[in-house]
């Protein structure tokens, strides 16, 4: 055999095994669903820049969050019908090529209109993208090295929401707001490459099924109509608008139809047995609660320092930090301790530890140094990958390998209708605590009171000591003391939005304590 001939042997035997590696795919996947998620934040902070630059209002630009959430709702539940019937390579592929191109597209938009028809067909690639992407790990890897591998999955999943503010409003500042979106188009057309050339076709064995396009339209709209709802709502006056009450109108009655219909259904695109099943539906709640706390933190921490405590975008994004260096780390940890503690008490301990720094967050006073809120971070850092990581392990123990999609597009769906809830939950205790503390603190700033009157003494003295007037330094103290008491109103409603999500934290831990024990290092039981 000629040299020529061994060294293309041993060149096509280095390919095969790179193919074959599982790691390199989950770094590929990973990489991918990284790209999805961050997009979730990343146009958060940049809303003002795309305002001006488009020339519309601000409330116009929200539009562009709101449209890409509703439309990744929307097509998730759909993900496990496309992908067994084209293949999950092909699927992959597909929506990561419309997730590229409608991203460079959004970078390209030349008004508002174009912009959110590019979002939503962003979110119609993107919501497809990480459902395949845990599919393809869960059948990539033995059940042994399960868990590890959905710890590399889950350092996308879990950074990128804190990754996309930081990035987002950095980029606006530094460059321009159309390269939030631009930054995909590269990563994006690598990963395509990566993926055409490392991941398998995989294609279900057996009849291919009838589409449920009934069952479909009725998640979509129970999904479409409750994002609007959610994202919308507190924007809006909630149910003081003709539009959110036709959004909670079509929601409600999409899910009343929806539940006799999907449990009639021999094929229905959301198993509602596997739904009512003490296993995964307990991983769905805590998915739920997940979401709700990763997102609504990650957005409310940088508001909160911003708003009360004057930090720059770049010192708010710095507060963020450090906790993603905690979770890169924590779910490489949690991987290792996946193969030999149960899922249950991982879970558990995690929920637990994130309802802890909650509470420490209820701690804040207008004293609070840079390092109170950095270290409360980290702690709620090293809960969530406790929480994530076993809970995505734990979700397949008993799901047919011909189901794995649709688990996986379900819990999905839980992840990002929870941050909806999440945020809107946070926004409505931050708006009406607010209201009721202001109310509170103005009734004992009563004119007449003793202490109220030194205090205008001492402000008048201060004020007319600069230069001012008798006048006008009587209104800059009653301005002085208007802004105090907005400040503290303020301060004391994030108080109670971190009180809330202690609890939505504290009730995640009976619902891991409800999961039954899973074979650790073994075959995932398959049983019902």
């Amino acid at each position: 055999m000629s040299t020529h001939e061994e060294a293309g042997k041993g060149l096509a035997t280095a390919v095969t095994e790179a193919a074959t590696n599982p790691w390199l795919i989950a770094i590929v996947v990973a990489l991918a669903a990284f790209m999805e998620v961050l997009d979730t934040t990343i146009a958060n902070v940049s809303l003002n820049y795309i305002a001006g630059g488009l020339g519309v209002s601000e409330d116009e630009a929200s539009w562009v969050v709101t449209t890409y959430l509703v439309a990744n709702a929307i097509i998730v539940t759909a993900t496990s019908y496309l992908a067994n019937s084209f293949g999950r390579k092909t699927f992959f592929l597909v929506c990561l090529g419309l997730f590229t191109v409608s991203s460079v597209l959004c970078g390209m938009a030349w008004n508002l209109q174009a912009l959110l028809l590019f979002r939503v067909l962003q979110g119609f690639g993107g919501g497809g993208m990480v459902p395949v992407a845990q599919s393809i790990l869960a059948d990539s890897f033995p059940a042994a090295k399960r868990g590890q591998a959905f710890a590399l999955f889950g350092v996308a999943v879990v950074v990128a929401p804190a990754v996309g503010p930081t990035l987002g409003g950095w980029i606006s500042d530094n460059i321009s707001w159309q390269w939030c979106f631009l930054i995909n188009g590269p990563v994006g057309a690598v990963s395509m490459v990566l993926v055409y050339m490392l991941v398998k076709e995989v294609r279900p064995a057996g009849t291919r099924v009838r589409f449920d396009w009934v069952g479909f339209i009725l998640v979509a709209a129970f999904l479409g109509a409750l994002e609007f709802v959610l994202d919308r709502g507190q924007q809006d006056d909630w149910f003081g608008s003709n539009f959110i009450i036709t959004c909670t109108c079509i929601s409600a009655l999409a899910v009343l139809l929806l539940i006799p219909w999907e449990a009639s259904r021999r094929n229905p695109v959301v198993d509602l047995r596997m739904m009512t099943t003490r296993q995964f539906g307990s991983c769905f709640l805590v998915m739920l609660a997940t979401g709700a706390i990763l997102l609504a933190t990650t957005q409310f921490l940088p508001q909160l320092v911003q708003g009360s405590f004057g930090y720059t975008a770049t010192w708010a994004g710095l507060v963020l930090s450090p906790g993603g260096v905690v979770t890169l780390v924590m779910m490489f940890v949690t991987g290792l301790l996946s193969t030999r503690v149960q899922p249950k008490y991982l879970i558990a301990i995690g929920a637990t530890i994130i309802a802890l720094s909650m509470y420490v967050m209820t701690n804040i006073n207008p004293d609070s140094a840079f390092w109170f809120f950095v270290k409360a971070r980290m702690l709620t850092s090293v809960g969530l990958p406790l929480v994530f990581v076993p809970i995505l392990a734990a979700s397949y123990d008993g799901i047919p390998p011909h189901k794995t999609d649709l688990a996986s597009a379900l819990l999905n769906a839980a992840r990002n209708t929870g941050g909806s809830i999440g945020v809107s939950l946070a926004s409505n205790v931050l708006a009406h605590r607010a209201q009721f503390h202001q109310s509170s603190l103005a009734s004992h700033a009563i004119p007449s009171g003793i202490p109220y009157q030194q205090t205008m003494q001492q402000l008048m003295h201060y004020f007319a000591a600069q230069g001012s007037s008798i006048g006008q330094a009587q209104q800059q103290a009653i301005a002085w003391i208007g802004q105090q008491i907005q400040a503290q109103a303020s301060l004391l409603a994030y108080i109670d939005v971190f009180w809330t999500l202690m609890l939505v934290s504290a009730a995640a831990v009976p619902l891991a304590l409800l999961l039954r024990k899973v074979k650790l290092g073994g075959e995932v039981h398959l049983g019902h």
